[in-house]
């Protein structure tokens, strides 16, 4: 394996668990099937580009970064409150109301 294909590989996988998304949940967004996600995250298959630019979208990270073009990872604070967002969405109600007292608790402080 290439030291390029190497890299794309664990940075899709960092991404998605970053992202905090399962490699089914992935798989469902590109209309794959799961084992397509593991076998692109070990760097065993090969990567379009048309599915490089979806997994950007999906992961909300830059297509250089994920092309080993860039060393860093942009995680800045967007990408943060999107990953809070998408984890409350499956919180209860109840529990939200009470994170959301205690975010306003440290807003205040």
């Amino acid at each position: 394996m290439t030291d390029l294909k190497k890299c794309i590989a664990n940075r899709l996988k960092e991404a998605r668990a970053s992202a905090g998304l399962s490699q089914n949940q992935v798989a469902n967004f590109l209309g794959l099937k799961r084992p397509s996600i593991s076998e692109i995250e070990a760097g065993r298959r090969k990567v379009s580009a048309e599915e490089l630019v979806k997994f950007s979208d999906i992961y909300n990270v830059r297509l250089n970064w994920l092309a080993c073009k860039e060393s860093e990872l942009n995680n800045d604070i967007k990408e943060k409150l999107k990953l809070a967002a998408r984890e409350a969405s499956k919180i209860k109600s109840d529990d939200l109301d009470k994170i959301i007292k205690i975010l306003t608790a440290f807003k205040s402080e």
